[in-house]
C-alpha cells in the first residue's frame, strides 16, 4: 500500500492567464553577427530554435506555471538539471552537445493542469545530445523523466517525481526541508549523506538498493527510481539571506526534526507487480501522457506543433470536454447508439459547435477504489469477490486499476487490460489496519488517474466507502490531511466521472463516544455531494453482500456515457462559473453530468 501521496503544496501565486508572450533570444558566439528573436504568442507553444551551444549564462525562455504548480519534464536524448530558486516563473534553457539540430529541438507545452517540457525526436541530428537546464519555483510539483540521460536537483519542490531507465541521479537536499524521500535503484546500492535519524528500517531482498526516510512533518513527497543507474542523495547547505537562489527552500526554512516514520513508496497507475511483491509497489515500466482536464486549454491533437524559426504561433486550443450520461427519463435506462448530431451543447446559453465526439462505446481508464478500513477477514472476502465481479463486468476494452485504502492508499494493480493479472491481484488483497483517510485517498487516485492514464481514453473512478473519514467526529484514528472543500473542488476539476457507492455501516451509539447519527448522515451526504460534482451517480449500498450488484450496475451505466469537445466562444478566463447544458434530440433523453466548469 503506498504512504498519502498528497502534500499541501505553497502555492503563493497562481494567477491563471489568457495568453503567453515570451520573448527569446539566442546569440551565437562564433561571429555575434546575427540575432534572432522570436516572439511567440501562445498559451500552449513556444518551441526553442536550434543552436550549436546554449550556457546556462545565455538568456533562456521564461515559462509560466499553471495554478497548480505541475511541471512534467522529459528528455530521452540527454541530461536534466533542475534548480529550485526564488522567482515565480520556470527558466528553461539548453546545452546541444554533437551534431547540430536542423530545427527546434525543444517544445514547452502550457495547459491549466500542466506545464511541459521535451525533447522533439524528428528534429534531432543522430549524434545531437539535448541537455536540458532548468530552474523552477518551490511551489513546483515536478516529474523527471530519462532514458540514459543524468538527473540533477538542487534543493526541493513542493513535490518531485525523477525516473529514469539507466541514468544516474544525484539530488541535493536540505535535511531541514520537511520531506518525505523514497529512492530506489534496482541494480545498485543507493548512495546517501543526509542524516539518519530519518531512515526507515531496512526492507527487501535488497535493502542497500533502497532508502526511505521523512523529515520534519514530510509534506514535500520525494520519489526516486532508476532501473540501471545509481542514485547519490547529498545535504544541501542552506544559503545565507545574501545568496542567490540556489534553493528558494532553505531560506526561510527553520530547523526541522527527522521522524521515525517513513513513507511507502510511490508508484503509478501504469504500473503492474509480480503476483508474488503483494507487499511493496508494482514497478514502474512508464507513464502515458497526462490527460486534459474539464475547462483546460488543450492542443486539439493532442501532439505538440513544429515551427521553423521566425515564425509566430497563434493558436486557439481552449478545449472543454464534458462526460454525459444519457437515459431515458421515464424508464430510467441509458441510451446507447447516439451520434454526435443527436447532441446540442450550450455555454451560459450560447450554443456552441461540437469540435470532438466519443460515443458511449469508446473504453474507459476505470478506477476501483476500496475502503478496507476496520473491515474483518470475512468482509474482506465479501469485497474481494465484488471486485471480481467488476472486472468480469467491465467491457474487454476498458483497462482496469485497484487501489485499497485505510490508513493510506494501495496500487494492487495498474491499469491494465489482461483480466487473469487482475483476478490474481485482487485475491492477493489482504486486510489493511489503521484509521481512516478517505480524503486523501481519492486525491491520491485523482492525481493518478491525471498523469498517468492516456489522451485517448476516458477516465471513471468508482469509491465504496461508508465515508467517515477519520477526521470526522468520533472517527477512531487520525484522518486525511487534505480538506474536504479542497476535495471537492478537485473533485470538480477531475477530467472524468466519478461515481460513489455509499455502505451502510450504521449502528445505535452506546455511549458519546461513539459515532454519533449526525455523523453517519454527514458521511452519507458528502458521499453524495462527491458523485454530483464528480458527475457520477451515487449508489446506496445496504448490504455487503449488495455491492457486487452495485458494481455492475455501475458498469452498465458508464456504457451509456458519450464523451462531448467543444472550444468556448467565450475565450475570456475570468475564473467565473461556466454553465453547461446537453439537449438530446430523442425522445424523453435527458443528459446527466457536471454542469459546468471554471474558466481557468
Amino acid at each position: 500500500m503506498l504512504a498519502k501521496a498528497k502534500s499541501e503544496y505553497n502555492s503563493s501565486v497562481g494567477q491563471a492567464k489568457g495568453r503567453i508572450s515570451v520573448m527569446l533570444q539566442l546569440r551565437f558566439r562564433k561571429t555575434l553577427s546575427s540575432i534572432r528573436v522570436l516572439s511567440l504568442s501562445c498559451l500552449l507553444l513556444i518551441i526553442i530554435p536550434s543552436i550549436a551551444s546554449l550556457a546556462q549564462n545565455d538568456e533562456a525562455v521564461r515559462a509560466d506555471l499553471p495554478s497548480n504548480g505541475a511541471l512534467r519534464v522529459e528528455n530521452s536524448r540527454g541530461n536534466v538539471s533542475l534548480e529550485v530558486w526564488n522567482e515565480q516563473y520556470v527558466s528553461v534553457s539548453t546545452i546541444v552537445e554533437g551534431t547540430q539540430p536542423r530545427r527546434s529541438p525543444v517544445v514547452i507545452q502550457r495547459t491549466d493542469q500542466q506545464l511541459s517540457v521535451s525533447i522533439t525526436r524528428e528534429s534531432l541530428g543522430t549524434l545531437a545530445r539535448i541537455n536540458l537546464v532548468l530552474k523552477v519555483p518551490e511551489r513546483s510539483r515536478v516529474e523527471v523523466s530519462t532514458v540514459s540521460g543524468k538527473v540533477e536537483v538542487k534543493g526541493l519542490p513542493a513535490a518531485l517525481s525523477v525516473q529514469t531507465v539507466s541514468g544516474d541521479i544525484r539530488a541535493e537536499i536540505s535535511p531541514t526541508s520537511d520531506a518525505s524521500i523514497t529512492a530506489e535503484s534496482m541494480s545498485r546500492a543507493v548512495e546517501s549523506t543526509l542524516p539518519r535519524e530519518g531512515l526507515a528500517p531496512a526492507r527487501g531482498r535488497f535493502p542497500e538498493r533502497l532508502y526511505q526516510a521523512r523529515f520534519g512533518a514530510g509534506t514535500k513527497i520525494v520519489r526516486i527510481n532508476t532501473r540501471l543507474g545509481g542514485i547519490v542523495l547529498a545535504s544541501l547547505a542552506v544559503p545565507s539571506r545574501n545568496e542567490g537562489s540556489a534553493s528558494g527552500v532553505a531560506n526561510s526554512a527553520t530547523q526541522a526534526q527527522p521522524s521515525t516514520q517513513a513513507p511507502a513508496p510511490q508508484a503509478s497507475l501504469t504500473q503492474i507487480a509480480p503476483p508474488q511483491a503483494a507487499s511493496r509497489p508494482p514497478e514502474l515500466v512508464g507513464a502515458a501522457a497526462r490527460t486534459n482536464g474539464v475547462g483546460t486549454p488543450a492542443n486539439d491533437t493532442g501532439a505538440p506543433q513544429d515551427v521553423d524559426e521566425g515564425d509566430v504561433i497563434r493558436v486557439d486550443t481552449q478545449l472543454v470536454t464534458v462526460n454525459m450520461n444519457v437515459v431515458d427519463r421515464s424508464t430510467n435506462r441509458g441510451l446507447t447508439g447516439l451520434t454526435q448530431n443527436d447532441f446540442r451543447l450550450y455555454e451560459e446559453g450560447a450554443e456552441q459547435q461540437i469540435a470532438r465526439f466519443e460515443s458511449s462505446a469508446a473504453p474507459f481508464n476505470l478506477v476501483l477504489l476500496i475502503d478496507l478500513s476496520g473491515s474483518s477477514r470475512e468482509v474482506v472476502n465479501l469485497i474481494k469477490g465484488a471486485a471480481l465481479r467488476f472486472v468480469n463486468a467491465a467491457r474487454p476494452n476498458d483497462r482496469i486499476a485497484i487501489i485499497t485504502f485505510a490508513n493510506a492508499p494501495v496500487i494492487i494493480s495498474g491499469l491494465t487490460d489482461d483480466r487473469a493479472a487482475l483476478r490474481e491481484r485482487i485475491n492477493l488483497i489482504e486486510q489493511p489496519k489503521g484509521s481512516t483517510k478517505l480524503y486523501d485517498s481519492l486525491a491520491f487516485a485523482i492525481e493518478q488517474v491525471t498523469r498517468d492514464a492516456g489522451n485517448s481514453r476516458r477516465n471513471a473512478i468508482v469509491l465504496m466507502s461508508d465515508g467517515l473519514d477519520s477526521v470526522l467526529p468520533n472517527v477512531e484514528g487520525d484522518g486525511s490531511a487534505i480538506d474536504y472543500q479542497q476535495l471537492l473542488s478537485r473533485v470538480r476539476e477531475f477530467d472524468g466521472v466519478l461515481y460513489t457507492l455509499w455502505l451502510d455501516t450504521t449502528y445505535e451509539p452506546l455511549s458519546q463516544l461513539d459515532v454519533q447519527d449526525e455523523t453517519f448522515d454527514l458521511a452519507h451526504d458528502r458521499m453524495k455531494e462527491l458523485a454530483e460534482a464528480g458527475g457520477g451517480i451515487f449508489y446506496e449500498v445496504e448490504r455487503l453482500e449488495d455491492l457486487a450488484g452495485a458494481y455492475e450496475r455501475v458498469v452498465a451505466d458508464l456504457g451509456t456515457v458519450y464523451s462531448l469537445s467543444y472550444t468556448p466562444t467565450n475565450k475570456a478566463r475570468d475564473r467565473r462559473w461556466r454553465s453547461i447544458r446537453v439537449v438530446v434530440s430523442r425522445p424523453n433523453a435527458v443528459a446527466r453530468g457536471k454542469r459546468g466548469y471554471y474558466a481557468n
